[in-house]
């Protein structure tokens, strides 16, 4: 299927078959993520007219959004966005991109309305129509205006398959429509993540996705999918190719949560298997995953100890830079047009 009709066939079924998260034939779309309670409490405030033409498979909200700006990928009706609007606050700003221009009708009629709902003087959102590959020629973002810097975080939710998926179910639009023809294999996810500077993506959660449509089922045959949540940080390696993302002078770490970020409080995740209780035992992270922490707007949070001596591997001043660099980008696009590849 050429590109040109993927678009055409996408922005035609968010934009005009689909009028509701129920008209959607399979749960890739839904997400089945638990909610936090204070995201709950947030989304009691988004407008039901929003929510309903929501079609996003995970939750994108990671800590220490406080003042960020965030650009979101596929933002379709703007339910993330108006969510990231609250807790980037005031001072921060989120720029929501979408292709389909219905969607973005719905959002942009709302706009005011968030504005007074989170008690803000002026909006600090704004949507933009265009292809996600296009942000500087079509969507008319700036330069270098939100790329991701060193230790900057890249956070997004997407379908991923088992297997490759083939030709032919690549050209069903329906399955495009889905989120199911167009998923990538989450190896290839991590090696186009290497390839361009950014370090392994960490899982933060999976969720199997059903395909309750019999004729669906067919065509798919033994092929699973999973909505499947990332984090991933921009390398501050040069070697943008290696397959290692971590600086000789640090091994393997002991990691403490000492100070608490906003919402969590008690505990942290930092991916699927690695959950930090505040003021609770050191941690003992790979090399690979002490360096994604360190190198993050996280570090100020922890304390880096060396496995074999138990100093420290960053002083507090250290730590202190590398929260203040950081650019983060979310992406809860379920496929539209494919934000994650």
């Amino acid at each position: 299927m050429a590109t040109t009709d993927v678009h055409a066939d996408v922005q035609d079924y968010y934009g005009k078959q689909l009028q509701h998260s129920n008209d959607l034939k399979t749960d890739a779309c839904c997400s089945k993520a638990s909610v936090p309670l204070f995201i709950r409490n947030i989304l009691s405030q988004i407008h039901p007219n929003v929510v309903a033409r929501y079609y996003g498979c995970g939750l994108v909200f990671p800590p220490k959004l406080n003042g960020c700006r965030v650009l979101d990928l596929g933002c379709g009706s703007g339910r993330d966005v108006f969510i990231l609007s609250s807790l980037v606050g005031a001072q921060g700003s989120v720029v929501g991109v979408d292709m389909t221009k219905e969607q973005l009708d719905v959002a942009e009629e709302y706009i005011i309305y968030h504005t007074k709902q989170f008690g803000f003087d002026s909006p600090n959102v704004d949507f933009r129509l265009g292809r996600i590959e296009h942000l500087i020629d079509e969507v008319a973002l700036e330069i270098n205006s939100f790329d991701v810097v060193p230790g900057g975080e890249f956070y997004f939710s997407d379908v991923y398959a088992d297997r490759p998926i083939a030709e032919e179910l690549r050209r069903n639009k329906i399955l495009w429509g889905e989120c199911l023809s167009g998923a990538l294999c989450e190896n290839d996810l991590i090696t186009g993540a290497l390839d361009i500077g950014f370090t392994r993506p960490i899982l933060i959660t999976k969720q199997p996705i059903g395909v309750e449509n019999k004729e669906l089922q067919e065509l798919l045959g033994d092929i699973q999918f999973a909505s499947c949540t990332y984090r991933m940080f921009k390398n501050s390696s040069t070697n943008s190719g290696s397959s290692s993302t971590l600086p000789s002078s640090v091994g393997d770490a002991l990691v403490t949560y000492e100070v608490p970020m906003t919402h969590y409080e008690d505990e942290f995740q930092f991916d699927q298997t690695t959950i930090f209780k505040l003021h609770g035992k050191p941690e003992r992270l790979s090399a690979e995953l002490a360096h994604m922490m360190i190198i993050s707007r996280y570090a100020d949070n922890f304390k880096f100890s060396s496995v074999d001596d138990g100093k420290h591997i960053l002083d507090s001043g250290d730590q202190a830079l590398t929260s203040q660099t950081s650019t983060y980008s979310a992406s809860p696009s379920c496929c539209r047009n494919k934000a994650c590849q």
